[in-house]
């Protein structure tokens, strides 16, 4: 790259630390892809640190020591994440989305890669703080979600099927109980999609009694992998018995009428823990 001005440099390590979420960028890298002294970079990220952080773009944190560098880290502040979820409700209180069971068409939505990947901001927001391997979503509608996570984390998406895949090589699989049908139903997951031990955020579009959840838990058991959360886009009104305790959510489901076609949607417990996140 050919050496840049002050302002260009600026303009193009902004979008590099975009692009890059939470990967330790050095300083040498940038001195050199600039062709600036280190002194120089210093103070460029000085600056887009300030702009990150007074725009609710994200922090940018510094790592001492000759392995060092900087790593942006993306977060939402409070008011962007409140209008997001409160858009989110009222997209959901259409009429036209209740289905038989006291289910919402939510495919339109699930569709909108900006949306998505505003949500997925959201979802890396509260989860800054931990250390993440891998997101874990069941195919085929929670994978536009795990996606848009698991790039603001940087981190691989394995997805669960309910079907062998010979593509996918050995799989692991075990049954697990519904939790609002109390079906018996079969999960499995490539042994290649997930290492060992890894730390992973199960997510899912939309829980009601959470048998999937707890069925991807009892999954990750089979790998030896820990349970950092779980996320859900949607969870439905209350259930009487709910299979998952922990776990973020950005909207709920507080009252459905199939009779009168009726939908109301108020905010999940998300936003409780944005707040928390940036107490920390």
């Amino acid at each position: 790259m050919k050496k840049l001005k002050r302002s260009g440099r600026l303009v193009d390590m902004t979008y590099y630390l975009l692009q890059h979420p939470h990967q330790l960028v050095s300083l040498r890298y940038f001195s050199e892809r600039y062709q600036s002294a280190k002194s120089s970079i210093s103070e460029d990220l000085t600056i887009v640190k300030e702009i990150f952080e007074s725009q609710g773009f994200g922090s940018l944190l510094t790592i001492a020591g000759a392995s060092g560098g900087v790593k942006y880290v993306p977060t939402v502040n409070i008011e962007e994440g409140t209008e997001l979820v409160h858009s989110l409700c009222e997209m959901l209180e259409d009429s036209e989305r209740l289905l038989p069971g006291g289910y919402l068409y939510m495919m339109d939505i699930l569709g909108k890669p900006q949306l998505m990947n505003d949500i997925g901001r959201l979802f890396a927001a509260a989860y800054a703080n931990q250390h993440i391997d891998a997101v874990m979503t069941v195919a085929m509608k929670g994978i536009p979600l795990a996606y848009a996570i698991g790039s603001y984390l940087d981190v691989p998406v394995s997805i669960v099927r309910r079907d062998h895949r010979v593509t996918e090589g050995s799989m692991v699989s075990i049954n697990y109980v519904s939790g609002s049908a109390k079906r018996i139903q079969t999960m499995s997951l490539a042994r290649r999609s997930l290492k060992e031990g890894a730390n992973v955020l199960i997510v899912d579009d939309f829980m009601k009694a959470g048998g999937t959840a707890r069925g991807m838990m009892d999954l990750l058991a089979e790998f030896n992998a820990n349970v950092v959360g779980i996320g859900v886009l949607v969870e439905a009104e209350d259930v009487e018995e709910r299979l998952v305790d922990d776990y973020i959510s950005i909207a709920r489901l507080e009252k459905v009428n199939e009779k009168e076609k009726q939908v109301k949607t108020v905010p999940g417990n998300f936003l409780d823990k944005l707040k928390e996140v940036k107490a920390e």
